[in-house]
């Protein structure tokens, strides 16, 4: 008798998991892939849920980008500077 571990699906070059022809996998080797599956998409949305949790925590990305961030502020100053000064001088 085969195990679940003998014609598990395997991955492209891509990530994404290659299916088997059908007819090819037993049941008990469907249901082990169903649990990898959703093992593997709860890592997924951990994993989403962190970044997104990093990616939105406005305080962090200030304190991690400081100097791009004093660089923008700066040009954006020295444009509206530049367009307030050629604005009174042609009127």
């Amino acid at each position: 008798m085969s195990t679940p571990t003998d014609q598990t699906l395997g991955t492209r070059g891509n990530g994404r998991r290659a299916m088997p022809p059908p007819g090819t996998r037993s049941a008990d080797q469907i249901r082990h892939d169903i649990v990898q599956q959703r093992q593997e998409f709860g890592r997924s949305v951990e994993a989403l849920r962190n970044r997104w949790v990093q990616v939105t925590d406005v305080r962090r990305q200030i304190s991690e980008h400081r100097t791009e961030l004093a660089v923008g502020a700066a040009v954006v100053g020295f444009l509206i500077g530049g367009a307030i000064a050629l604005g009174r001088r042609r009127g």
